[in-house]
Formats: C-alpha cells, sequence, structure tokens
C-alpha cells in the first residue's frame, strides 16, 4: 500500500474517540462523533464536488480541482472505511482480485451472489 495511504489511515484510526480521539481538536473526531450519517454526507457532497470540477473542467480545461476534489473525496471514504474498520489495504486487495476480470463479469458475479 502507498506510503501516504498508510500514514493517513493510521492517523485517522488515532482519531477514532476510543482511541483518544478529541472532536474539540480534530475535525474526524467531529465526524466519528456524529456518525455514519454525517460521514455518508461528507462523501455524497465530495462525490458532488467532484462530478461538478470534471464537468468544469471538461470546458476550460484546468483540472486542478479535479485532482482536489478527488482527494476530498479519498479521505472521506478513508473516514468511513476507518468508521466501519475496514483498511484502504482491503481496498487495494479488492481491485487487485478484480483485475483481469471485465467489469461486466464482475458485476454480473456479484448479481448472482446476493
Amino acid at each position: 500500500m502507498s506510503v501516504t495511504l498508510s500514514r493517513l489511515a493510521a492517523v485517522i484510526e488515532s482519531r477514532k474517540l476510543a482511541n483518544g480521539g478529541d472532536p474539540a481538536t480534530s475535525y474526524v473526531s467531529r465526524l466519528f462523533a456524529k456518525g455514519d450519517d454525517a460521514i455518508l454526507k461528507k462523501i455524497g457532497e465530495e462525490a458532488t464536488e467532484l462530478v461538478m470540477a470534471a464537468k468544469d473542467a471538461r470546458h476550460d480545461g484546468d483540472t486542478t480541482k479535479v485532482l482536489y476534489e478527488c482527494a476530498d473525496l479519498w479521505f472521506h471514504s478513508m473516514v468511513l472505511l476507518a468508521k466501519f474498520d475496514l483498511t484502504p489495504q482491503q481496498v487495494l486487495d479488492e481491485l487487485a482480485r478484480r483485475e483481469g476480470v471485465s467489469g461486466i463479469d464482475e458485476k454480473a458475479a456479484r448479481k448472482d451472489e446476493n
């Protein structure tokens, strides 16, 4: 896993309330204190901002905001992973498992499992 992702995941983990995170001094701790819905709301906001940045970039060619908004979306997704005791490495492992498999076939296989 990327050293940056690993370090960020460790910081996020340290901000959990159970690990001594303080909502008065930490944005991540505040999200954890507010619960799942607050984290999900932020992910929705960041996803929308990423879509809008991409649409703007399509017209003006400036991809700077796409990069910033994607980083925000990844960050908040990592907070959600930590909320459910999941790690970025598990996401990377899942992506590796899917490597070389058609997206259409992979999605169909998930439907067969449900």
